[in-house]
């Protein structure tokens, strides 16, 4: 029971260690699975990424773009040479270098992805769509993949999708070309955001404003961090919807009139701009109580700290030294040129003569007792306060309504235009379609071998747990504790089960010995009642049974044995011993005193010592073997 109570201990305490390491790495609030999805599931288990038979996906209904890189070109794909206005002239220029080229970590054969190579740059790439995607009554899915290979420290990853307008000239792709929708991660300091932004244009001014989505609320550090593939999906439905998923698991989703920020449509009632506060209005919560009057023995001149008049000089306190001197030890460096650099002068020390003080000495300050400051009136209620005062309202001149923000400005073409401190971000498998299915078959096709490689070089459970005491010192602790208790565990069930064991055999022994002992004591007193009937004949081996009750003769004979006997064969005699003495005494009641004592006399003769009834037990055990 206390072994079991020692075991169901430590797991309850491998429990917690496990559940704290493990809530280092996941986030309570995303679930991040592989995708089943409404294609068939595929069910791989790879030991290396050599096993993977990767072929280029081809997507399968309708779609606007795609891009895998997998031929290794940027054809279709224009550069920017514009330049970044109010910005230095050094940095102003998109010239930051894009490769394609393989993932650093978990290579899936034959794939390759679209990879910003430069840090401290900006970054300008954009490609035509096949088609134009017009908002009208199909979804917008739009899905790629990011990878983040050496972390991220300021940047981001999203792309836009460029409005279809007249004036588009994708090798004049800047920050202020203008987009419809903007999407994707984006971090800056310790801000992490996954950006979902859209410009609506006003229907009577005709000028369009950003409207972003409520952020997500979700940890999204994991996916900046954690040096793997994740896959961005945005899905927006006529009926002013959207989903945002990460790795195929909804991270946020909302409604375009109720969860964006600024509102898509104005207030209907906005303050009069030309509404002013009266002179006369009054905001003061509280005033100085007019009726009151400062007291008589009020001083307002009494400082606030006076010279301690108890204070008196120490002893060995030196008026006339100064507080620093000279370096004696210091001399004039070799190169000083006194015409360039000046008078030398030796640097100042603390004067060593100055151990209890130096120079004039004043008494120390402490507070005044009678100091109270400056008299100000109490606060009472204002009996004139009317409120905070506000502007009144009017119909909004600008306001409109707009029931359908889904139906924005058609685009046309898909950018990146970043600027990040951070090298080898590693983009991938582009697709904008109208259903979701279509985008998840694209995925199924691309990024789950991805996953597929990534989890078969997974780490072991140890070198996951090395990895999170490094980033978490606070886990050495509970690591070091845990093999203290593991070590004291195995002491204390070692200490427990063992000698119990032992114990046991020891107390099987000792009451066997003890209950022959005791039947041959009552043979022996048996035979001295038949040895008094026969008036002291036979003083002799009386002497020898009474030894025999003493029980000292049986481990004389045990040690004089030629040969010691396994423990088995030992208890195996002891018991038909035993039986043996039980049924003599038996035999003995019900026959009476005949050939009791020439028997004994035989057994004593037979054996050569005087104990009578051991040694007849041995002989009797040797006959009936």
């Amino acid at each position: 029971m206390i072994t079991s109570m020692y075991f169901s201990g430590f797991g309850l305490y491998l429990g917690l260690l496990l559940i704290s390491v493990n809530a280092e790495f996941m986030n309570g609030d995303v679930e991040v699975e592989d995708f089943g999805g409404n294609s068939d599931e595929v069910d791989v288990e790879i030991e290396n990424s050599s096993q993977i038979k990767y072929q280029t996906p081809q997507p399968i209904g309708e779609v606007y773009f795609t891009e895998t890189f997998d031929n290794g070109n940027l054809a279709g794909w224009v550069l920017s040479k514009a330049k970044k206005d109010d910005t230095d002239a050094e940095v102003s220029k998109y010239d930051g270098r894009w490769e394609i080229e393989e993932l650093k970590e978990n290579q899936v054969p034959g794939d390759r992805g679209l990879v910003l190579k430069s840090r401290a740059r900006h970054h300008a790439i954009s490609a035509t769509l096949a088609k134009s995607f017009v908002f009208a009554d199909k979804p917008l899915v739009v899905q790629y993949e990011v990878n983040f290979q050496d972390g991220i420290d300021c940047g981001g990853a999203y792309i836009k999708l460029l409005a279809d307008t007249d004036d588009l000239i994708l090798e004049n792709f800047y920050d202020k070309t203008p987009y419809t929708i903007m999407f994707g991660p984006d971090k800056c300091g310790e801000d992490y955001q996954l950006h979902f932004i859209f410009r609506h244009r006003h229907p009577k001014t005709g000028v369009f404003e950003e409207k972003h989505a409520k952020p997500p609320n979700v940890d999204l550090k994991k996916f900046f961090t954690d040096k793997k593939t994740h896959l961005y999906t945005l899905v927006m439905n006529p009926d002013d919807t959207f989903e945002i998923l990460i790795d195929q698991i909804v991270v946020n989703k909302g409604n375009l009139l109720e969860d964006v920020v600024p509102p898509v449509n104005p207030p209907r009632e906005i303050e009069d701009p030309n509404d002013k506060k009266p002179e006369e209005w009054d905001e003061r919560v509280k005033i100085p109580d007019p009726a009151a009057i400062k007291p008589e023995d009020w001083d307002e001149n009494e400082p606030a700290q006076i010279e301690d008049s108890s204070a008196v000089k120490p002893n060995g306190w030196l008026d006339n030294e100064p507080k620093f001197i000279p370096n004696p030890d210091s001399e004039k460096p070799s190169d000083w040129n006194e015409d360039m650099d000046g008078e030398w002068e030796a640097p100042y020390i603390p004067n060593p003569a100055c151990r209890i003080g130096c120079g004039e000495w004043k008494p120390p300050m402490i507070n005044n007792p009678k100091y109270r400051g400056l008299w100000s009136p109490p606060m009472i209620n204002n009996p004139n306060y009317q409120g905070i005062w506000s502007p009144q309202k009017i119909p909004n001149p600008d306001y409109f309504e707009d029931e359908h923000p889904f139906l924005l400005t058609s685009f046309c073409a898909l950018g990146l235009e970043l600027w990040s401190m951070s090298s080898d971000i590693y983009f991938d498998n582009f697709i904008i379609c109208s259903e979701k299915e279509v985008a998840d078959r694209w995925a199924e096709d691309s990024w789950r071998f991805k996953v597929l490689v990534a989890n078969a070089n997974e780490p072991g459970v140890f070198k996951q747990l090395m990895t999170a005491a490094e980033e978490h010192s606070w886990l050495w602790l509970i690591f070091v504790v845990g093999a203290v208790v593991l070590i004291l565990l195995v002491i204390l069930i070692t200490s427990f089960c063992w000698p119990r064991k032992v114990k046991k055999k020891y107390e099987d022994t000792e009451y066997k010995k003890q209950a022959l002992c005791k039947l041959q004591t009552k043979g022996a007193l048996e035979q001295e009642v038949k040895e008094e009937k026969a008036a002291l004949e036979k003083p002799v081996e009386l002497e020898g049974k009474t030894k025999q009750s003493d029980g000292e003769i049986p481990d004389k004979e045990e040690e004089s044995g030629p040969e010691r006997k396994s423990e088995e064969e030992e208890e195996e005699e002891e018991e038909e011993e035993v039986v043996e003495v039980i049924g003599v005494h038996e035999e003995g009641n019900k026959s009476n005193k005949s050939g009791s004592e020439d028997e004994m006399k035989e057994t004593d003769e037979s054996t050569g010592s005087g104990d009578g009834p051991i040694k007849s037990l041995r002989k009797r055990k040797v006959r009936k073997d």
